[in-house]
């Protein structure tokens, strides 16, 4: 079965092409620019569909190939706490949670009524980052404010980067040799944005990400945690309007907030090594964030059989996971640095632990598309209820990751 998985935002469409059966990538790519160079999420649509059935890269004769799409939604709220077929009812459940993301959830409905309306005879699906961590308890995901804007307007810990996090576990399971119901792990998606999740039996328990992706660990332009009297404090010293702290907060703030120069981690590198003294402050107190989820996260679980690494970052920056791992052998964390540096891959699954490590360190490529494409797969079968009671291909001993 052919399936094509859409991840819409407000100026880009990113997509891939899927022999499910295969599990192998027919074809992927991305329209940028939208609003720009490309009116709106529509068009974007329609330059990949031209691009997979016309020119010299053609993959399919008609869209009649196409069996289902897959979309991201970023935002479910608490009603989604697994991936579902849209329609009508779950549509307008999305829209009602969109003012929880509101540069997220628009354009993943734009994208969703786009595809409907250009590929309208097939089945739709929509797959959310917040339905892996709806498995936290009460007490990880309420916060200390009046109760009554829970009721009201669903204020909570939400997560987000769900499917990545469903995937590494799935995998660091399968690498330790252990049912994902016995394997308690600290999963790192560490990228442009960040979220480390404690997941204990299988199961999320907590996630740095809270009501927006705003919350959790210092990303590229993300504040993250921070005391909130910060907002109340520059509103008066400097009189700003919502809608500018909400955009330094998220597009400001961060590594880049912090070097003023710099928002990729490898520009950030260099210039430490050259002696910028803010960038190797940047690197100090990332790694130093992430080394303070570590621990609370290892309080809260008792017993962690790993810590996982994943996505850009988390995979290719072997100088980053050196210095959130420095001092961590007290807890049973112990690095083995020569197998950590050789690390930078991915594609490969890679341990980095000492062999006498009591925890474990791995670092595993994610791939969030094949979650999409399985969950797809899987509610046109019938046989899917939530990913708590689903077994993916990729637990398989025999799985082997296919690209175009």
């Amino acid at each position: 079965m052919t399936i094509l998985a859409l991840n819409c935002g407000s100026s880009s469409v990113k997509y891939k092409f899927y022999k499910s059966g295969l599990h192998q990538v027919l074809a992927s790519g991305e329209v940028e620019r939208i609003g720009i160079d490309c009116p709106d999420h529509r068009t974007a649509l329609k330059l990949i569909i031209e691009r997979l059935t016309q020119g010299g890269k053609t993959v399919l004769k008609d869209l009649s190939e196409i069996r289902a799409v897959g979309h991201r939604v970023v935002h479910g709220g608490e009603k989604f706490k697994s991936s579902v077929m849209i329609n009508d009812e779950v549509l307008q459940a999305i829209r009602a949670v969109q003012d929880l993301a509101p540069l997220h959830n628009p354009p993943n409905i734009a994208g969703i009524e786009a595809a409907k309306e250009l590929l309208p005879n097939i089945p739709h699906i929509a797959v959310f980052d917040t339905a892996f961590h709806q498995t936290m308890p009460e007490n990880a995901f309420l916060y200390a404010v009046p109760y009554e804007w829970y009721g009201m307007y669903g204020v909570r810990r939400y997560g987000f980067h769900g499917t990545s996090h469903l995937y590494v576990s799935r995998r660091a399971a399968l690498f330790l040799g252990k049912k994902p119901a016995e394997t308690n792990l600290i999963t790192m998606h560490i990228g442009n944005g960040a979220s480390i999740a404690a997941i204990k039996n299988g199961l999320s328990i907590d996630t740095s990400m809270g009501l927006t992706p705003l919350e959790g660990a210092v990303m590229g332009t993300r504040c993250g945690d921070i005391d909130p009297a910060i907002i109340l404090f520059m509103i008066e010293k400097e009189g700003f309007y919502a809608e500018e702290i909400d955009s330094i907060l998220n597009k400001k703030s961060g590594l880049l907030g912090i070097t003023g120069k710099y928002m990729d981690r490898r520009d950030i590198e260099k210039a430490a090594e050259a002696g910028d003294k803010r960038s190797q402050l940047a690197i100090e107190i990332e790694a130093y964030r992430l080394r303070k989820y570590i621990g609370s996260y290892s309080a809260a679980l008792g017993r962690v059989d790993a810590v996982v690494f994943t996505a850009g970052a988390g995979e290719l920056n072997w100088q980053l996971r050196e210095k959130t791992l420095e001092g961590l052998g007290n807890i049973g964390i112990k690095l083995d640095k020569d197998r950590n540096q050789k690390a930078v891959s991915r594609e490969k699954e890679n341990l980095i632990s000492t062999d006498d490590s009591p925890v474990k360190i791995l670092v595993i490529p994610t791939d969030e598309e094949i979650v999409f494409i399985e969950d797809v797969l899987a509610i046109l079968e019938g046989r899917y209820e939530t990913h708590v009671h689903h077994t993916y291909s990729f637990e398989d001993p025999k799985y082997k990751k296919k690209t175009a």
